[in-house]
Parts: structure tokens; sequence; C-alpha cells
């Protein structure tokens, strides 16, 4: 039997090597198929989870003031009791009742599902979210940075106008001429080729946003003088080299500067531009945009607030040493200027209009001494303060001023080459 099959195998041998053949190949070729379609299925199925893991998700800005949160969330399609949860979650992290128009916040919610509310107030981002359909809420500070910065220039037709084209920031130009409020008014004083230097402390986030920037040392050299005038910041106060606190009875002027003008002098026996008569005029007139702040110039106690016939809103503050400040062609008066009552040097007095007889929007200012006026301008030296640094801690002072210097002639240096490369 065993011969017989042998033979037969040996007859046919070729046939059937062949049928086995192709039968394999077939079989491989139905397997590869399978395996190829069953991982191209599993890689679509993966796509396909993957888009929608990255789905974009909507995403709704507001302030407070065009839509307030809870007309958003209702809005958004949400339920009743989902919107009343997500603002109780949201009012236990932040208090919902002081919030601020320009505050802003963004909303997620995706066929009628909520996903994310996130407020920014200030440097502060309030959220809640949800995940796995439960509540979560929680407070988040942006990281805020320090750096050291410096800034020197000279000047060219006002100090605002080239403080701001060499890159400074509005609010510290404007702590720079307070710390030489006493000392230098930028109204009349400035020249052109006058030299600044300032230094200071900046405070920003990562995204580079600058959160606020502190004045820590100044200088301002007038250009008719051999030496600047420096401000040294010292525990709550600006003092010159010496130690000497840089404060003194009287500001240099009642409008901070903003590069407004003087358009009338104190004049014995000047012509009235709208009565025209002779008549003296015991004041400054300071032209100023309509609104400008107007600050008092010393401590005092207010005498007078209302209207004065020809002077219109009128303001005076009694003061030490029997001297006595006027204010008047004002448009309106700062909060809580009443009579009877105190006010501090730089405090508010009221804002730059035109009431009264007045050709335009200006501030009649004047001081008298007893019942003599003066000449405010020709007085500015007067009264200097003689507070200096405590003695316990001049030393500590010595040593700030000397880094400060350093830093601020660096600058000084810096600038001087940077003139010298653009002439070039």
């Amino acid at each position: 039997m065993k011969e017989r099959f042998l033979a037969f195998l040996q007859r046919h041998y070729l046939r059937y090597h062949d049928i086995v053949f192709y039968l394999v190949v077939l079989a491989v070729i139905i397997g590869c198929t399978w395996v190829a379609l069953r991982v191209t299925k599993e890689r679509q199925m993966q796509e396909q989870a993957l888009l929608k893991s990255q789905r974009d998700i909507p995403v709704a800005e507001y302030t407070i003031r065009e839509k307030p949160i809870y007309n958003a969330l209702v809005e958004s399609g949400l339920s009743r009791q989902d919107v009343v949860q997500i603002v109780a979650k949201l009012s236990s992290v932040v208090n919902t009742r002081r919030l601020q128009n320009s505050d802003q916040y963004t909303l997620s919610v995706e066929d009628g599902h909520f996903i994310l509310l996130l407020l920014k107030q200030g440097f502060k981002r309030y959220y809640v979210a949800n995940v796995d359909d439960y509540l979560v809420a929680g407070v988040s500070e942006v990281e805020i940075n320090t750096r050291i910065k410096t800034a020197a220039g000279t000047i060219h037709s006002s100090l605002f106008q080239t403080m701001v084209a060499d890159g400074l920031q509005v609010p510290l130009i404007l702590d720079f001429t307070d710390a030489f409020s006493w000392t230098v008014d930028f109204n009349t004083d400035t020249r052109n080729g006058d030299e600044y230097t300032a230094l200071w402390e900046e405070n920003f986030v990562p995204s580079g946003e600058i959160v606020s920037q502190d004045l820590l040392a100044a200088s301002y050299k007038n250009v008719n003088e051999s030496k600047p005038t420096y401000a040294f910041y010292f525990e709550d106060d600006f003092y010159d080299e010496t130690g000497k606190v840089s404060k003194k009875m009287f500001l240099k002027s009642p409008i901070s500067f903003r590069g407004y003008r003087i358009s009338s002098h104190f004049n014995p026996s000047r012509l009235h531009p709208i009565l025209k008569i002779r008549r003296p005029h015991l004041g400054i007139d300071y032209a100023a945009p309509t609104g400008t702040p107007v600050q008092a110039v010393a401590d005092g106690t207010i005498r007078f607030v209302g209207w004065k016939g020809g002077f219109g809103n009128f303001v005076e503050i009694r003061h030490a040493n029997n001297y006595t400040t006027m204010y008047g062609h004002l448009k309106s008066f700062g909060k809580n200027v009443k009579v009877g009552a105190k006010i501090k040097q730089g405090a508010t007095v009221g804002y730059v209009g035109s009431t009264g007889i007045a050709t335009g929007p200006h501030l009649d200012f004047r001081i008298k001494e007893k019942e003599k006026f003066l000449d405010f301008l020709k007085m500015r030296n007067r009264n200097s303060a003689v507070r200096d640094v405590p003695a316990e801690k001049r030393a500590e002072f010595d040593e700030l001023v000397k880094l400060y210097l350093k830093e601020l002639n660096a600058a000084k240096q810096a600038d001087k080459q940077t003139i010298v490369t653009e002439d070039k």
C-alpha cells in the first residue's frame, strides 16, 4: 500500500505541487489583506478619536458691561439650575457683587454642556470648570517679575514729549515730575537742551505687559545751570543728594506738569482782555484743557467753595503762616471739597474750566500773605523744608545714593554715546 501511494505521488508530484503552492500563496494574500484592513480600520478609529479630542471648543468673550455673567450663561442654553450652580461656584472664589464693568470673562458651552468660565480681574484669574460633570472653582495669579530700568535724554520742545519719544510711559513721567514738584516748575522752567535721567523698578508679566513702574531716583539739569537737581526715593519720600527731603511748603505749580503754559503773569496794571480796562491782575493764569485737575499747593483748610462773580466757580484755602490761595474759573470741584474741610498738598481742588468772565479754559491762581497779594513765581524757593534723613538711617541712605548715582551716570553716558553714534 505504501509503495502504491509513493508511486502515485511520483506520477502526480508536479501537478499537486503547483496546486499546494497556489493555495499557500492565496492563503497568505488573504491573511495579509485581512490584517491590512484591520490595521487601517484601527488607525481610522484612532484618528477620529484624536480629531474629536482636538476639536475647537467654542469660546465667547465679554465684558461685564457688555453682558452680565448670569445673562451670558442663560443665553448659552444652560438650564436655570446649571446657571445657579455655576454662579454660586464662582461666588465661592470672588465677590460677584463687586465686579467692575471693565472686567473681562470668557465662557465655553458646547451643545448645552458647560465647559469653562474664566473671569479676568487685574492680574488674577478666577475660574469655574466642568471636570467629569463636577464643578470646580479656583483662582490663579499671573506671575509677576521685576527688573531695574534706566533712561536718559535731552529735552526738545517739552519734557513730556521727549520722555514719550524715549519710550517712557505716562504714569512714570508724572511720577518724575511729582518728585521735583517743589524744586522745578516744568510749565515755566523747561528749556531745550535740559537733561534728565531716571531709574525705576518695573514689574511685568511673562507676556511682557507692564504692571507698574516705581521711580527710585532721578535727576534734572537745566541748560543754564552747572549741576543737576536730584531726587532719591527713600522710606516714602524723595530726598536730595545731601539727605534733605525735597518737600516744601508750596508746590511749584497748582497744575501738575502736562506741558501747559502760563497765559498771563502777575501784573499790577494789566489790560483786561474782555473788559478792555486797566486793572491789576493779582494772580497767574494757567492755560490748560477743560477738565485738567487743579491741585492744592499746600496743606490747608477750605474757606470758600462756590460761585464768585467774574471768577466763576471758585475755591479759597487758608494755609499756615497767614497764607491764602485762590483758584478761579473752575469747571467743577474736587471730591469732598467743601467749606471747613482739611485739604492736603497735591489734593484735587477742582478742574480747569472757563466759568465766569473768561476767554477760554484756564485757571486763575492767586496767593496772598495776610491781605497782600504776591507773585507766586517769585516766591518759589521760600519755606524750604529742613527735615533730613534720620541719623540712624544716614549710612543706609548714603550707600543707596552711591548705587543710584552709578546707575544714573551710566544711563547718561549711554545716551551721550548714542547721540554721538547717530551724528556720525
